[in-house]
């Protein structure tokens, strides 16, 4: 039976900026500890983002509040995702890709199952040169952006573009994303989710190959 596994992109293929401020900080010539906010590694200090999880603004909004404040700490103003990415992110993005995430890929493939993407902002954020940087993206089968649909998940058609697109039921796709209204909206529509925890990579991949095996 053909069966797919289908990841969102930042945070669950790429290391969170979160993980990352060292990085960041060097390619901005920032001193180190100049970036405080770390998200889900530390909810009760990042209250913008205790906000983003309550629904109180979207993770867009996030972005924009940390884009705005990390160019003021260096004189800069972005008005794209992607110049702030490319700034912070420097001009090795392979850097900061999760091997694990790499090595799942990697097994899935040789597994026989087939790869899709379905991403809110992958080439808003990163722009669209970035994806000629990562030859593995050559193993997706898919990839959905909402750059360019324009609908964003947990909105059902999100989803619908995936199993259309790969010619698959719900049910047969793992879905993997690392917000919780992304895998409650491919649930909803009868995919099988697994809900990536950024502090556990390792074990989250490992679920969702194992709900693969489960119905191969």
């Amino acid at each position: 039976m053909s069966r797919a596994l289908v990841l969102d992109f930042g945070g669950v293929i790429s290391k969170t900026l979160f993980e990352t401020h060292d990085l960041s900080e060097a390619a901005l010539g920032l001193a180190p500890g100049s970036l405080t906010w770390r998200g889900p590694f530390d909810p009760e200090g990042d209250a913008v983002w205790r906000a983003m999880q309550a629904g109180e603004i979207t993770e867009r909004d996030y972005w924009k509040l940390r884009m705005r404040e990390t160019g003021a700490l260096v004189g800069e103003e972005w008005t794209e995702f992607a110049d702030f990415l490319g700034r912070v992110r420097g001009d090795d993005p392979a850097a900061v890709i999760r091997p694990e995430a790499l090595a799942a890929i990697s097994q899935a493939r040789e597994s026989g199952y087939r790869l899709a993407i379905l991403s809110n902002e992958l080439d808003l954020f990163y722009g669209a040169e970035f994806r000629t940087k990562l030859p593995f993206l050559a193993d997706f089968e898919l990839i959905v952006d909402a750059t360019y649909t324009g609908i964003l998940k947990p909105d059902p058609r999100a989803y619908g573009f995936i199993t259309d697109g790969l010619g698959l039921a719900p049910a047969d796709c793992v879905f993997v994303d690392d917000q919780a209204k992304n895998i409650r909206g491919a649930a909803a529509v009868g995919m099988q989710t697994v809900a990536f925890d950024v502090t556990r990579p390792s074990e989250s991949y490992q679920q969702a190959l194992n709900f693969l095996k489960a119905k191969a």
